[in-house]
């Protein structure tokens, strides 16, 4: 689905949006340095990123270097020629170890045990949930802070579907810092078969090749492992891939999976964008599909409302506990575009020259008549690596515009970025190696340089 254009043409513009991220990058990372200084409460020391400086070595340091050298090798071939199949049981272990190898450059303790049981963190308040049911009904009365038993800031932030998720750890004997952050990881790699899936669902199998090694070598895997946004990706992505893949059966799972994201975090109210571009992507029933998830999807919120939560109450008291904290110091004025610095460190820097190819598959340089006939017709003809990259472009767009994503997008964001590296398939080939060099470049240096805090 390459355009065809003049090969120094589009090399030029793709250097021309690389030098628009590295100039993005410093300038955020330069005012972040400054506001810092001049006491400005951006509540993130190493601003764009919610991180402090800390260059450092660890545990997974060879590990993480050995599976990026493999991939930057062997990575685009391997998409090429491997069997289906063991493409998929491939890119789970590599996804795996890559994000385990990286938690753990900040040590076993500190980078996968510990970064679940802080106070602000869902662990913390496990042990407060004796009664699933009562938890559940009481729960948004306990959203706004400055109270005796308000929820800690994670639990608080997001619907009940978060914490109960490592409730429900803790009750099958998985409990603990360790059991959380590798359901983290575990989970969390499965995005690297999903997105596949669910491209060759759609019929883009080489698409879904093409874009597999970047997959696997996640920028944003520094903060799969171990946070609870990798539990989200992995939720959102499997539920989409679903819908892809599986008729009305298919559709029925994909939106109880859907249906849970949304308490899982309010944001994922954006996913609805995602999943309506893949319905619309399928080939046949597409009204039944819709039908079938959106059924799915009212049947879970319904199982929430009548154990007595109530979603949009949620909302409503979420947004003021926003305001109650950090984000209420926060400048919007440097968040609202120092997100998007951050977005290219999870995302990785591939991202912009990407989506710059993906969207010059619909644009019109000359206009033909009839001009709308045209503009149909490469509309028609785009795509799930245009028109996924795009909504999901459109969902960090109007997250990053509420002002309830100020910092900390860099895992936020997560389930939406790993859908914007679908718009990979349309660099060239032989440019392949050398972004995913960058971007397993991008991962290493954060993880080393960084502190990172979940």
């Amino acid at each position: 689905m390459t355009m065809m254009t003049r090969p120094g043409r589009t090399r030029s513009a793709d250097l021309i949006v690389v030098g628009a991220e590295v100039a993005v990058l410093a300038v955020a990372v330069a005012v972040g340095a400054l506001l810092n200084h001049q006491g400005v409460r951006l509540h993130a020391d190493a601003a764009p990123l919610y991180a402090s400086w800390q260059p450092h070595l660890g545990l997974g340091t060879p590990a993480a270097l050995l599976v990026a050298a493999l991939f930057v090798w062997r990575g685009v071939r391997w998409g090429t020629d491997t069997p289906w199949p063991r493409l998929l049981a491939v890119g789970y272990l590599a996804s795996l170890l890559w994000t385990l190898s990286l938690a753990l450059v900040d040590g076993w303790s500190a980078g996968l045990t510990e970064r679940l049981t802080v106070q602000a963190e869902y662990l913390h308040e496990v042990p407060r949930v004796t009664d699933v049911g009562i938890m559940l009904s009481g729960f948004a009365d306990r959203i706004l802070d400055f109270q005796p038993d308000s929820w800690s800031t994670h639990a608080a932030a997001h619907p009940p579907g978060a914490l109960l998720f490592f409730v429900w750890l803790e009750r099958i004997g998985l409990g603990g810092g360790t059991a959380a952050g590798l359901a983290c990881v575990l989970l969390g790699a499965t995005v690297s078969v999903s997105v596949p899936v669910t491209l060759r669902a759609l019929g883009v199998e080489d698409a879904a090749r093409a874009v597999w090694p970047f997959l696997v070598l996640l920028p944003g895997a520094v903060w799969v492992g171990a946070s609870a946004d990798g539990i989200f990706a992995a939720v959102v992505a499997a539920g989409l891939a679903l819908l892809a893949m599986g008729g009305r059966p298919g559709a029925a799972l994909g939106g109880l999976l859907l249906g849970f994201a949304l308490y899982l975090s309010y944001g994922f109210v954006l996913v609805g964008l995602l999943a309506l571009t893949v319905v619309l992507l399928r080939a046949r029933d597409r009204l039944g599909v819709l039908l079938v998830a959106a059924t799915a999807v009212a049947v879970v919120v319904a199982a929430f409302t009548l154990a007595g939560f109530w979603w949009l109450d949620g909302y409503h008291l979420v947004a003021r506990r926003y305001y109650q904290g950090w984000a209420a110091e926060r400048p919007y004025g440097y968040w609202v575009w120092a997100n998007l610095a951050a977005l290219l460190l999870s995302a990785g820097p591939v991202v912009g020259p990407a989506l710059r190819r993906a969207v010059s598959a619909v644009s019109i340089r000359a206009p033909q008549p009839p001009l709308a006939t045209t503009l149909r017709r490469r509309i028609a003809s785009a795509g799930p690596t245009v028109w996924l990259p795009i909504a999901a472009t459109a969902a960090v767009l109007a997250a990053d515009l509420s002002g309830l994503s100020k910092a900390e997008v860099e895992r936020i964001w997560l389930p939406f970025a790993v859908w914007l590296l679908v718009a990979t398939t349309h660099l060239p080939h032989g440019h392949r190696r050398w972004w995913l060099a960058a971007q397993a470049a991008t991962a290493l240096a954060v993880n080393h340089l960084l502190w990172t805090v979940s």
